[in-house]
């Protein structure tokens, strides 16, 4: 994953760690973001969300992703 979606799953990170949020609600608050399957896509992928029925929580690793500061990568692994 290049640097330009980095910005965009640190966002959507934060907007989900601030409280509850369905999956539906994320799909839908994230509609007007481009690329937001791609955005998405990376952001489960990498394991930083997990969906637990119709909520979507943050997991233990998208809390370390976004504890790092933002110019050290995380792409070698956290």
């Amino acid at each position: 994953m290049g640097n330009t979606l980095t910005p965009l799953i640190r966002d959507l990170l934060e907007w989900i760690a601030k409280e509850p949020r369905t999956h539906a609600e994320v799909m839908d608050g994230w509609r007007t973001s481009c690329p937001r399957l791609p955005v998405w896509e990376e952001t489960t992928g990498h394991g930083f969300v997990a969906r637990k029925g119709r909520m979507v929580e943050i997991t233990p690793l998208g809390r370390a992703f976004l504890e790092r500061r933002e110019d050290r990568g995380w792409e070698s692994g956290l």
